[in-house]
């Protein structure tokens, strides 16, 4: 019976509350994607057409680009056209398809700073060693086991969303599907579901983050070790620091956001849950451009040259 009365097709109703004023969320959304896209883009390719870039450090941070160049197309465009034209729909099949992808990719932005942080540590503490520790062949220990963990992780919860029963409301209260705001419009019991997602969050970024921190304690100790000659080293880790407290911060509000609803409204809910995924990949290759040296000459040649390029073809 379950199965005959559960929904198929469901409706996002994120930011509902705005009413006639929905669609001029279009502006600053569609903005923030177009800036994710530039961004990411221009440091791409920087980074891979300058051979003297090609190091462990920056071919990370084009790893980086990457998962923020492509993470936005799989929910902003679709969120674009909701707020435009009100294009609501989804099928249960779609909405477990665009939650595999969101998720999955987004575990690689704190995998990712995991990577990084351990590149730092190679470079500041045992910099005899570093390219060799740095191998390809030799990094790739670190590299497997949290992609695994992301790929088991991430499809056991999307797989247990997709059996649950939705006999009541169909309506997500979100701009795509997030794995809560599917799940709570359960039927049954998600005590299972909500168990698994708990796992993820301590798991995934928690883990992460505690790696990160104690990397960077062994890092900051070494450098004070040293003396004056470990603080010209230490410039690089601070880029990456924030970057690691701007995710951490927007993280830590967007699951709060779901836990405490007291006198929280849905909207603010779902402000959150979307910043959480679009902020990063609009701040990271600005902060990554501005801060990190060697990034910041080749852009600000490349961006000289399409000017010149520009103004002769139209002298």
């Amino acid at each position: 019976m379950d199965n005959v009365s559960s929904h198929k097709h469901f409706i996002l109703d994120g930011f509902s509350e705005l009413g006639a004023l929905r669609p001029v969320l279009f502006i600053p959304f569609s903005i923030m994607f177009i800036v994710s896209l530039s961004a990411n883009s221009l440091l791409l390719y920087i980074i891979i057409s300058q051979r003297s870039l090609h190091s462990p450090m920056y071919i990370l941070i084009a790893g980086m680009a990457c998962v923020d160049l492509s993470l936005p197309l799989f929910f902003v465009p679709n969120m674009l056209l909701n707020f435009l034209f009100d294009w609501r729909g989804i099928s249960l099949i779609g909405c477990l398809v665009q939650m595999h992808f969101i998720h999955f990719v987004g575990t690689f932005q704190s995998t990712l700073l995991v990577w990084m942080a351990l590149d730092r540590y190679f470079a500041i503490c045992t910099p005899l060693y570093y390219h060799e520790r740095m191998a390809l062949q030799r990094f790739l220990r670190f590299m497997i086991p949290p992609v695994i963990r992301n790929i088991f992780i991430i499809t056991a919860f999307v797989s247990l969303a997709g059996p649950l029963s939705f006999c009541a409301s169909n309506v997500i209260n979100h701009c795509f599907c997030e794995h809560m705001a599917l799940v709570e419009l359960a039927c049954g019991s998600t005590t299972i579901n909500n168990l698994v997602g708990l796992l993820a969050v301590f798991l995934i970024p928690v883990a992460d983050f505690i790696f990160i921190a104690a990397s960077y304690v062994v890092i900051f100790r070494s450098v004070l070790k040293s003396g004056r000659s470990g603080f010209k080293a230490l410039d690089t880790c601070i880029t990456h620091i924030v970057v690691i407290s701007i995710s951490l911060t927007v993280a830590l509000t967007a699951f709060l956001s779901y836990r405490i609803r007291v006198g929280l409204p849905a909207a603010s809910r779902v402000f959150f849950s979307t910043m959480y995924l679009l902020f990063p990949s609009c701040f990271n290759p600005i902060i990554y451009g501005v801060r990190t040296t060697e990034i910041r000459k080749h852009i600000l040649k490349t961006l000289t040259c399409c000017h010149f390029i520009h103004t002769v073809s139209h002298s």
